[in-house]
């Protein structure tokens, strides 16, 4: 059928599947922004899952509604590195600035600045930022993380309140922060809650996440709600791909709905990528076949072989691509660490680093002690077609 009109491509404008059956974290968030506009208490969202489930779709929308009740919003997206502090600098100064433009506040907003410039001057390795202004010494300058972090969420917090209005910051790929920077992320903004002012945050990451921020400090679980975003079931998955056709008169006939639901395990990303090859390669008009997604099976599947998997492995070292493809061949996980030793013939200490390098890639977690699991869905059947004999790189190392 006309790739044109196929809604399932990026950008297509039709609600994604990530969107499918998250009212209720949707309708959570809301509720979260309009509380803190009030003066009252607000529990953001710490979204945690695999990759491609849509915990960045999910932050996407919270940034919407944002907007929609008059806030200010700025996205971070922490790197590998975990360089957090600098980055929520920089996001505070383009809110701060957009606050000005916007809202004429002038000397507040110079003072807020001013505390600002004085933090990234005593943060290590901090940012080189633009800020026409003299630096503010006292309230976020410290040298201590946790303190001035509340120095600055109170500081920006108070400039949102006295002019009425919010500030959401959305934070993706947190698992990368190192613990004391995550509790000195909770502790700041667990300061502003004290003051009920309208600053917040909404985070995701992997399933690691949640339990790390307990770890940090045990009062973020009355901070946040940490909802699970994993798979659809076999209903939403359904629906995900045929309200997007029915916008387009077309329909699916239901042995290839039963097909592409069992080949994608309900993952929204998959469900994306499987609906659009099967679109376009639809001889239609007006139907989409079980034959249709046979035929578009093939070009799907290497489209996330050569996309979104094989972009995760390109940094991996070779001892490291044995380790993966070990776990890959004792299924699609959680495994045990000694079980993945035994299968490439080394000592479970000796592979220590190894597991730990992946882990720190963010290609692993480790749901309990001793085991090891993908953070990607199905990322065992892509390693054993891209290496399909595990000798071949377990006797290369």
């Amino acid at each position: 059928m006309d790739p044109v009109r196929n809604p399932y491509s990026p950008g297509a404008g039709t609600r994604p599947p990530a969107l499918v059956g998250r009212e209720h974290e949707i309708d959570a968030m809301d509720v979260a922004l309009q509380r803190l506009l009030l003066g009252r208490d607000g529990r953001s969202e710490m979204l945690t899952g695999l990759r491609g489930v849509g915990k960045t779709v999910l932050l996407n929308e919270f940034e919407q509604l944002a907007e929609a009740r008059g806030y200010f919003h700025e996205h971070i997206e922490v790197t590998e590195e975990g360089d957090l502090p600098s980055r929520l600098a920089s996001a505070f100064r383009r809110v701060l600035l957009a606050m000005d433009a916007r809202r004429r506040i002038g000397e507040r907003v110079r003072r807020a600045l001013g505390v600002l410039k004085a933090f990234s001057i005593r943060l290590p390795d901090g940012p080189e930022l633009s800020i026409d202004v003299e630096a503010v010494h006292g309230p976020a300058d410290s040298g201590d993380l946790a303190t001035d972090l509340a120095g600055l969420f109170v500081e920006l917090g108070e400039v949102a309140r006295d002019h009425a209005t919010g500030v959401l910051i959305t934070i993706d790929e947190l698992h990368y922060v190192k613990l004391p920077t995550l509790e000195a992320l909770v502790m700041g903004l667990h300061r502003a809650a004290q003051l009920r002012l309208p600053i917040t945050i909404a985070a995701a990451g992997l399933p690691s996440l949640a339990s790390l921020t307990g770890e940090a400090k045990s009062y973020a679980e009355r901070m946040f709600t940490f909802p699970v975003v994993g798979s659809l079931s076999g209903e939403q998955a359904r629906e995900a791909l045929v309200v997007p056709a029915a916008d387009e008169a077309v329909s699916w006939s239901a042995d290839a709905l039963e097909r592409v639901v069992e080949v994608t395990r309900g993952y929204p990303y998959f469900l994306q990528e499987f609906g659009k090859q099967a679109w376009d390669a639809a001889d239609g008009p007006d139907a989409i076949t079980l034959d249709d997604v046979e035929r578009s099976i093939p070009v799907a599947t290497a489209e996330l072989d050569d996309g979104f998997f094989r972009v995760r492995t390109g940094r991996t070292s070779n001892p490291e691509r044995a380790y993966l493809r070990a776990m890959a061949e004792l299924g699609p996980g959680p495994v045990r660490s000694a079980e993945v030793a035994a299968l490439l013939a080394k000592k479970t200490t000796a592979l220590g680093p190894t597991r730990d390098g992946l882990i720190k890639k963010a290609l692993c977690y480790s749901p309990r002690w001793g085991e090891i699991d993908f953070t990607v869905p199905m990322f065992d059947e892509f390693m054993k077609r891209w290496i399909p004999d595990l000798a071949s790189v377990r006797d290369a190392n």
